[in-house]
């Protein structure tokens, strides 16, 4: 059985001053070398619950939300980063279509839920309904009041139909917000991150707290209560987030034993001439 224990210093309570100089940087964030020897720890874990979740035939769906630049696509890459995408697949939808527009909101998202064996990471969700397209103007308020009155009920089915249903929220503060969108307008290289949406979330800061603050008045329910991550320090929040998803599950190791690779078989076969394919140039 494989027991998950939070890293050192993952409370957030504790004062910069008492945490380990060797584990932190004066200014309280994680250092580098313990953030790459804890992710390696947690991805080898992860890949482990991944055949769990294979041979019990598990249904998980974890959704992502927060802020622009909290740090979502960070931590979904690390998880990502040594499973297979046949058992651990990312949905990140684009702006719905016009077609998609009159269908039942939850309706293009069903789609894309988890069957046996999956475990399915949502790169923001249907929340979109109660943060961005209500901050932004994009649904009406009718619309989102009946989002407010269906989504619990919606998740709550999910529930009883097996499906584990996780939800994490990406906290930042403003002014980390401001040093990272600063830090994208200064690089080439990644300024492609700073959306106009982005502009105007920035813009709207406060009213995006308050449809935080609705959003979890509503759906935060026993069935699939929002866990919440500190996140101005990328790298324990990396370590955090997932550590806590290991932590949902009673899995054990059940990685396959290392296989005997078969020796080529010796057929009769003649291929043609090298010099007829066409090859990159060899740069380096």
């Amino acid at each position: 059985m494989v027991t998950i224990s939070p890293p050192p210093g993952a409370d957030d309570a504790q004062p910069v001053a008492d945490r380990d100089p060797e584990r932190y940087t004066r200014g309280g964030r994680l250092r580098s070398a313990v953030y790459e020897a804890e992710i390696e720890k947690l991805q080898e874990r992860l890949v482990q619950l991944q055949y769990w979740i294979q041979r019990e035939g598990l249904k998980v769906l974890v959704i992502f939300e927060g802020r622009g630049s909290a740090g979502k696509g960070g931590v979904i890459k690390r998880i990502t980063e040594r499973t297979s995408p046949r058992t651990v697949r990312v949905v990140a939808l684009p702006k719905p279509s016009e077609r998609e527009r009159t269908q039942w909101y939850f309706q293009r998202y069903v789609e894309h839920l988890p069957a046996a064996g999956e475990m399915v990471l949502f790169d923001r969700s249907w929340y979109n309904r109660s943060n961005v397209e209500w901050v932004m103007g994009f649904c009406t308020e009718d619309e989102h009041q009946e989002f407010l009155r269906s989504c619990p009920e919606f998740e709550r089915m999910l529930v009883r139909s097996g499906i584990v249903v996780l939800k994490y929220w990406f906290s930042i503060s403003a002014e980390e917000q401001q040093r990272r969108f600063e830090a994208r307008n200064a690089e080439p290289l990644k300024r492609w991150k700073l959306s106009d949406m982005d502009l105007a979330e920035r813009e709207l800061y406060v009213r995006y707290s308050m449809a935080k603050d609705t959003t979890f008045q509503y759906t935060d329910i026993k069935q699939a209560p929002w866990y919440v991550v500190p996140s101005d320090d990328k790298r324990a929040a990396r370590l955090n987030c997932i550590s806590h998803l290991l932590a949902q599950f009673d899995y054990e190791d059940v990685a396959p034993a290392p296989v005997e690779l078969p020796e080529v078989r010796d057929i009769p076969y003649v291929r043609p001439p090298m010099h007829e394919q066409t090859f990159v140039p060899q740069l380096y």
